[in-house]
């Protein structure tokens, strides 16, 4: 493994749309008391679920501790592979390595700097050294090139890409001051545009509200095709989200792609406001002396968190009336793929869903 200090952009590399091939997919399985609770006996079920979805099409690496490798390694069906590297938590999305490719399908890593979704300004845990290490071990595991870009602040859920020039990033995010606060919006855009190998990048005023991420764009926004998205949707005015997803709409239908295309905007329900229960708050343990959850504390629940898989849709489910509604529009879309709904309220405690702990490794 070499580690690179030029640009994807310069050696002709760019980060191809999820919806292409996949060579393979990673996880991490969840360990972190204070984000999963009763000791994440059911949060294991809903990965498990997810991972023998993915793995049906897809070779799979799922990554674990010591302490958890025997429950992974008895839990998931054996051609999925299981590793262990040592890790923070379990958002394989914003900790593994963002992949971009060349002409010549030649693979490479790029290794963002990670700090918990805001470090000492807001960040959700710490330490988060073991997280922050985990793309290049995973680099050096699969003998591919990383790039060395730990200095700035990134998270796989905060771009989206079609693979022909263009991004999707929120304004919320990334401007967010525990990330790069000491570059600009404009600079910002620059080093996406040199390391994911695209001209044109779509800047979306917020993601989902109350979403510890500082509203990553995966959880509101998607790729589906070229010049194609689907976005969270409500149509309840009195909802906080609604502001929310009619300001990011307009943005989308005033803006065009790299290529010059008017993209496409389907809109996808959101479940009812999905809150936590008190039992479930007392199944999770302290995080410094405080609770990481309040009973009754809504939580970011999106179906636009899905994972695109070489044969199916791997999405959310949450119990809820917009279930079938939200699955129906995607099987429209991907009419060539499978639609998979896994019940994920036991994923969404902790505070993603099934895009945030995956991350796909392109063909």
């Amino acid at each position: 493994m070499k580690i690179l200090h030029s640009t994807p952009t310069e050696d002709g590399f760019f980060m191809p749309a999820e919806f292409e091939r996949h060579s393979g997919c990673l996880m991490i399985w969840p360990e972190r008391a204070d984000s999963w609770q009763y000791g994440a006996v059911e949060a294991r079920k809903a990965f498990a679920e997810v991972a023998h979805a993915i793995a049906q099409s897809e070779r799979l690496t799922v990554f674990t501790s010591f302490e958890g490798y025997d429950t992974a390694r008895k839990m998931l069906e054996e051609h999925i592979r299981v590793i262990e590297m040592s890790s923070d938590d379990s958002w394989a999305r914003d900790v593994m390595p963002t992949f971009v490719k060349n002409s010549e399908g030649e693979i490479r890593g790029i290794d963002w700097g990670f700090n918990a979704w805001g470090g000492l300004i807001d960040g959700l845990y710490f330490p988060w050294d073991k997280d922050n290490r985990m793309a290049r071990k995973c680099c050096d595991l699969l003998e591919l090139d990383v790039y060395d870009k730990r200095a700035f602040i990134m998270e796989g859920g905060a771009i989206h890409v079609d693979g022909q020039g263009t991004a999707i990033v929120t304004e919320a995010c990334l401007l967010s001051r525990g990330r790069n606060p000491h570059m600009t919006k404009q600079e910002i855009e620059n080093e996406l545009k040199k390391y994911l190998g695209v001209t044109k990048v779509i800047w979306l005023p917020y993601g989902i509200y109350l979403d510890e991420t500082n509203q990553h764009v995966d959880n509101i926004c998607a790729y589906v095709a070229p010049a194609h998205v689907v976005l969270a949707w409500t149509d309840d005015e009195n909802d906080p989200q609604y502001n929310m997803s009619v300001k990011c709409l307009k943005v989308l239908e005033n803006e065009k792609d790299a290529r010059g295309r008017k993209i496409k905007v389907t809109k996808l329900p959101l479940p009812n406001p999905v809150y936590i229960t008190k039992n479930e708050c007392e199944g999770l343990v302290d995080f410094d002396g405080e609770p990481t959850r309040k009973p009754d504390e809504r939580l970011a629940a999106s179906y636009v968190n899905f994972y695109i898989s070489n044969s199916a849709i791997i999405m959310p489910a949450f119990d809820d009336e917009h279930d079938d509604e939200a699955a129906d529009i995607l099987r429209d879309i991907f009419k060539d793929r499978k639609i998979i709904q896994i019940q994920a309220r036991n994923i969404l405690i902790g505070g993603g869903n099934i895009h945030c702990i995956t991350q796909q490794i392109p063909e």
